[in-house]
């Protein structure tokens, strides 16, 4: 079990492209996002095995496509 489960299960009722704003998907995550989340868009990085997070959408069949400044848009 993963603290992103609860990203993944959200995502996975969306459908094509969608672009949500980090403080949505900081409440969307028990305990919040980590700090480098909104500072490294690296965070965001897809394919990324090794990183439960990056796990997460792409479990919910995403990429992200991150912002910094704003949102992060998932994408199918």
């Amino acid at each position: 079990m993963s603290k992103y489960d609860t990203l993944t299960r959200f995502l996975k009722h969306q459908a094509g492209t969608a672009e949500y704003p980090i403080d949505q998907l900081n409440e969307l995550v028990p305990g919040g996002l980590p700090a480098s989340a909104r500072k490294y868009e690296a965070w965001w990085s897809n394919n990324d095995p090794s990183h439960h997070h990056c796990q997460s959408w792409a479990a919910a069949g995403f990429t992200a496509h991150p912002d910094l400044r704003r949102a992060v848009r998932f994408s199918q």
